[in-house]
């Protein structure tokens, strides 16, 4: 940047600023320990460019030191040096010193004073004109150079190629309408964002290359997915995110529409998805709800009130796991809901053969059809008939077991018989590796008390020959509490053990009661058990 090869320049130099002020022609020395191979570096063609404009930036600094007091310029320069980002991030930087010494901390009343230095405008030396695109409003901000310079290049860019004494600016009226604070935080370094906020100050910080900001907010956006909003804030973060190519925010935003779709599919947020999100969702087995009957109801909705392309329109429909839905509720379907009345020829198909699933025992049908499509691939059910929530107090304290109930598989055939699954939860679960052990001697090795971490054992009470043909996929959904708010903060699979996962609460502090894990100092769990059906290989005669 050209900022670090000012600095660059002067620390070869061994001088301060006020000696790179002294030159008086385009061919004087920059400073008085200038050598023969600067000078002549700095005249060359190549570089006489940079050099200039770098001369324009001192002088610029110059007559912005003579217009105002001193204190602002050293100020400005320790704010930047304890830059700050929105407020959570990191306020200083960390410094040696020296045995002894004590730190004297004014930066909160050189903040106030840089505040009423933009609100006064005093000792301003440029004015930045913002004209709201498409309207009449101009926004005037008396400023300074110094203070938009340090904190942002494109300012600084055009700054070095003005002709007059003010800069034009052209923003959209949501970015308008927020200007003022972004241009509050390039002086102050802290800034107020409130959830309809965030994308304008996103842009802003974008468009003028703030990257503090820019990351801050992003991390804002990202911690702020389950905060409440009247209409909903997730699906305009989703798409933003798209739109720019952020794939970190992007995928936050559609984890958390995919865990949390119950939630979703209630509020006002759901009818302003977008065509490809729907779809998108549609296509997911990690998708967090009551049963696969709530996400065709949803559908339903949302075609109803957008109106979209009947290709849209099939492929939402065909994207619907009617295998997942009871027969009862299939036949209902088939003459009440408007929807399937309408389009009926397109999932006829899938109707059909939904119904066989439901009629035949999951061996009889693995004989004839590839049960390891979608349409017999279950998602995350919450509803009883597909596991059971589980809450743990005092998890830390010692190993709890827990008994549930579920049906064998979401086949008609199977609806009637029911599984006992037992599991135990582990606060403090060691490897075979860590235990005890007896060496050859018969001496008792000692047990590693440390490494220990929480697991979850989940197994059928009984055997049954009904488990032909079945596994059973084990999911451990964890709530917690955010803004307010309980949403899922983790999911985990696996078939028998978490230990599986590798990951299970592994940063997970249960024995600090404020943990983001917990929620009134219990840990809330729901296990769902997901029976996946398996193709017979049938030996060739």
């Amino acid at each position: 940047m050209r900022q670090g090869k000012a600095s660059v320049l002067h620390k070869e130099c061994g001088t301060g600023s006020r000696a790179a002020h002294t030159h008086t022609g385009a061919n004087a020395p920059f400073c008085s320990h200038e050598t023969e191979a600067h000078r002549s570096q700095r005249n060359s063609p190549r570089k006489r460019g940079g050099y200039r404009k770098i001369v324009r930036r001192e002088e610029m600094v110059r007559s912005f030191e003579q217009g105002i007091p001193a204190w602002v310029c050293v100020g400005t320069l320790l704010l930047l040096i304890h830059s700050v980002t929105v407020r959570g991030a990191a306020l200083k930087q960390e410094t040696a010193l020296d045995n002894g010494a004590t730190v004297l901390n004014h930066s909160m009343s050189l903040v106030q004073r840089m505040e009423t230095l933009l609100a006064m405008g005093n000792g301003s030396d440029v004015t930045l004109r913002v004209h709201t695109i498409n309207t009449d409003e101009v926004k005037v901000i008396q400023a300074h150079s110094l203070v938009l310079t340090l904190q942002s290049d494109v300012f600084e860019e055009l700054l070095l190629t003005r002709n007059n004494s003010y800069v034009v600016l052209r923003e959209t009226v949501d970015c308008a309408a927020v200007f003022d604070k972004f241009i509050r935080y390039l002086y102050c370094g802290d800034i107020s964002v409130r959830l309809d906020q965030a994308i304008s100050l996103h842009k802003l910080a974008s468009k003028y290359h703030v990257w503090g900001l820019q990351q801050g907010l992003t991390q804002y956006m990202t911690q702020h997915l389950s905060s409440e909003s009247p209409s909903g804030h997730v699906v305009g973060w989703y798409n933003y995110a798209l739109q720019i190519g952020d794939v970190a925010l992007r995928d936050s935003c559609l984890q958390y529409l995919s865990w949390n779709l119950s939630s979703v599919l209630q509020s006002g947020e759901w009818s302003s998805i977008s065509e490809d999100l729907l779809l998108s969702l549609l296509q997911r087995s990690d998708l967090i709800l009551q049963s696969e009957l709530e996400l065709y109801e949803a559908v339903e909705a949302w075609i109803s009130q957008n109106q979209p392309m009947s290709k849209t329109v099939e492929t939402a429909l065909r994207a619907i796991r009617y295998g997942m839905i009871p027969p009862q509720h299939l036949f209902r379907l088939q003459k009440q809901s408007a929807l399937m009345l309408k389009h009926y020829e397109t999932v006829r198909d899938l109707l059909y053969l939904a119904f066989q699933f439901h009629s035949a025992s999951p061996i009889q049908l693995a004989k004839y059809f590839d049960v390891n499509c979608s349409i017999f691939t279950p998602r995350n059910y919450l509803s009883s008939s597909w596991g059971s929530p589980w809450v743990i107090n005092s998890p830390t304290r010692d190993d709890r077991s827990y008994s549930f109930q579920t049906q064998l598989g979401p086949s008609g055939h199977d609806s009637s018989k029911k599984v006992t699954w037992n599991a135990l939860f582990s606060p403090r679960w060691l490897p075979l590796s860590a235990r005890s052990t007896y060496t050859e001697l018969g001496a008792l090795q000692p047990t590693r008390t440390d490494g220990g971490r929480p697991r979850i054992i989940v197994t059928p009470a009984t055997s049954s020959p009904d488990f032909a043909g079945v596994s059973f996929q084990k999911t451990v959904i964890v709530m917690a509490r955010q803004q307010g708010k309980v949403v899922v903060r983790h999911v985990y699979n696996f078939h028998q053990s978490t230990e599986e996962a590798g990951d299970f609460l592994l940063d997970a502090d249960l024995q600090r009661r404020a943990s983001e894990y917990l929620i009134d100092s219990s840990l809330y769990l729901h296990i769902i058990i997901k029976p996946l059906y398996h193709t017979l290989l049938v030996a060739r005669k």
